[in-house]
C-alpha cells in the first residue's frame, strides 16, 4: 500500500514539474475556411425590372410550417402567396426556404443577400426584411447580426433576445402581433419594441385585438406595410 502511495506521489511530482517547465503550452493557430451555404428560394422581379438601374429588395422569411425542400410550401403565406395569385410588387422579392428541422441562421441569410447583390440590380440602401412566426424571430435576429445592412424590418408575431436591440436602435421597425396569440405571446414583440425605445429607437407596434397567431394575413393583405417599406432608406449606426 505504501509503495502505491509513493508511486502516486512521484507521478504527481513529475506532472507538476512538467507543468512548471512549460507554464504556457498553448499554440497560436488560424482557421481559414469557406462556409458552404445551400438554400432554395423563390425570386420575384418586377415586370419593368429592366427599366430601372436599381430596385429595393424585400426578403420574406416564412414560418416553421413551410420548412423543407418543397418550394411550393413557401407560397402558403405572405408575399409569395400574393405573387402566386397575381399581385405585382414594386420591388424585388426573395423568399428563401429553411431546411427541415432548422431555424433561420443570419449568416446564411447574409450569404444569400451577398449572392443576390452580385446578380441583380438591388439598391443596397433599400433592403428590407419581414417574416412571420419563426420568420419574425429570424427578422429580429438578422437585424442584430447585420444592423447596418438593412433599411428596415417588419417582424410579425415574432420575438427575440432584448439585448439584441442595442445594435439596431437606429433601424426602422414596424412589428405586428395578435393580442390573443397563444403560439407566440404578444409580450415577445412588446418587449423587443420596449427595449428599442429604451435604447433611443422609434419602433412601431400594431396589435390586432381579436387576432390569434395569424396576424400575418391582415398585415400582408390589408395593411400599409409595403408603402412604409418603400419609404425606408438605410442609415448606418454611428
Amino acid at each position: 500500500m505504501k509503495s502505491i502511495r509513493l508511486l502516486l506521489i512521484l507521478l504527481f511530482a513529475a506532472c507538476s514539474n512538467a507543468f512548471c517547465a512549460e507554464p504556457d503550452s498553448q499554440k497560436a493557430a488560424t482557421l481559414e475556411t469557406q462556409v458552404k451555404v445551400q438554400m432554395n428560394y423563390l425570386l420575384y422581379l418586377p415586370k419593368d425590372y429592366e427599366e430601372q438601374e436599381s430596385w429595393p429588395l424585400l426578403m420574406f422569411l416564412h414560418g416553421s410550417g413551410e420548412r423543407g425542400d418543397d418550394l411550393e410550401l413557401v407560397k402558403t403565406h405572405g408575399p409569395p402567396k400574393l405573387i402566386a395569385a397575381g399581385k405585382e410588387f414594386p420591388f424585388i422579392v426573395v423568399s428563401p426556404q429553411c431546411r427541415k428541422d432548422r431555424r433561420w441562421e443570419p449568416i446564411e441569410l447574409t450569404a444569400l443577400l451577398d449572392d443576390l447583390s452580385g446578380k441583380y440590380k438591388i439598391d443596397q440602401d433599400r433592403i428590407c426584411v419581414t417574416g412571420l412566426s419563426m420568420g419574425g424571430f429570424g427578422s429580429w435576429q438578422l437585424a442584430s447580426f447585420d444592423p447596418n445592412r438593412l433599411a428596415a424590418i417588419a417582424p410579425i408575431c415574432g420575438g427575440g433576445e432584448v439585448y439584441w436591440t442595442r445594435s439596431f436602435a437606429h433601424l426602422p421597425v414596424w412589428a405586428f402581433h395578435g393580442a390573443k396569440d397563444t403560439g407566440v405571446p404578444l409580450e415577445r414583440s412588446q418587449e423587443m419594441v420596449d427595449a428599442l425605445k429604451k435604447h433611443g429607437g422609434n419602433p412601431m407596434l400594431t396589435i390586432y385585438p381579436e387576432a390569434g397567431h395569424d396576424s400575418w394575413t391582415e398585415t400582408y393583405e390589408k395593411s400599409k406595410l409595403y408603402g412604409w417599406l418603400l419609404g425606408q432608406r438605410r442609415s448606418k449606426k454611428e
